[in-house]
C-alpha cells in the first residue's frame, strides 16, 4: 500500500521494487518532477497484473482536464499536462485517461478499506461511482475527506475529521489526501466505534517523503 506520490518517480521506483502487489492510494501526479514517468510506471503495473491506484483528486482532475474541459487555472496540473505533451509520450496521455476513468474511488477487501480522502459508511454497501461522472456526496468524501466549507489562510478546504469514528469496529481505512504527520510516520488514529484510520501522505513531491505499507492479507 502506497500513499500519495505526486511525481515522486524515484520514491516511488523504491517502492514498487517489491513482489507484492501494489495498492496505490491517490494523487500519482501534481507537484513533483516527474509526474508523467510516475504514471508510465502505474500504468505498467497495472498492465502487468502488479497493481491498481485507487482515485484521488488530483488524478480526477487530470482525467477532466484531458476529456478537454475547462478548468480554473492550476499551475501543478499544468507543468503534468506538459510533460503529457509531445512526440516522447505518445500514447501515455491516452492510457492515462483511460485508467482515470475506470479507477475505484475506493476499495473494500474484508476489514480494510482503501481510500484517498475520507470514509464513510456507505461504501461499505454501495459500489464506487464513475470516476469522471458527476460529483455526488459519496464521492467527494473519497476525493476530499470532510470539510466544512471553510476555507484556511491558506487557501485550502478546512477539513475535520469526524468520520473516523463512524469506522466500524475492527476495520482500518489507509488513506492519503490529508498530510497529519509530525514525525515522518503515518498518522494514526483511533475512532470511538473501534475503527482506525491511517494517513499516508508524508508530503512526496512537496518536500517530504513517501510512505508504503506491506500488507499481509
Amino acid at each position: 500500500m502506497v500513499g500519495d506520490v505526486h511525481g515522486d518517480l524515484t520514491a516511488f521506483e523504491h517502492a514498487v521494487a517489491t513482489d507484492r502487489f501494489i495498492i496505490q492510494l491517490g494523487d500519482l501526479v501534481d507537484h513533483g518532477p516527474d509526474s508523467a514517468g510516475t504514471l508510465r510506471l502505474m500504468l505498467d503495473l497495472i498492465d502487468d497484473g502488479r497493481g491498481l491506484f485507487i482515485l484521488g483528486n488530483h488524478d480526477r482532475k487530470l482525467g477532466r482536464a484531458l476529456e478537454g474541459r475547462r478548468l480554473r487555472r492550476d499551475p501543478p496540473l499544468e507543468e503534468t499536462l506538459h510533460q503529457l505533451s509531445g512526440p516522447v509520450q505518445a500514447g501515455l496521455r491516452e492510457r492515462a485517461y483511460e485508467a482515470i476513468a475506470t479507477a475505484p474511488a475506493w476499495i473494500i477487501h474484508d476489514k480494510l478499506i482503501f481510500v484517498h480522502g475520507g470514509f464513510h459508511t456507505d461504501m461499505l454497501v454501495e459500489a464506487p461511482p464513475p470516476a469522471l461522472g458527476s460529483m455526488s456526496s459519496l464521492l467527494s468524501r473519497a476525493l476530499f475527506g470532510e470539510t466544512t466549507g471553510r476555507m484556511q489562510p491558506d487557501g485550502y478546504p478546512e477539513r475535520r475529521l469526524r468520520w473516523i469514528d463512524h469506522i466500524p469496529a475492527g476495520h482500518v481505512v489507509y488513506c492519503g489526501h490529508d498530510r497529519r504527520s509530525t514525525d515522518g510516520r503515518p498518522w494514526i488514529r483511533d475512532g470511538r466505534n473501534g475503527g482506525r484510520a491511517i494517513f499516508t501522505d508524508l508530503g512526496a513531491g512537496k518536500g517530504g517523503h513517501l510512505a508504503w505499507i506491506d500488507l499481509d492479507v
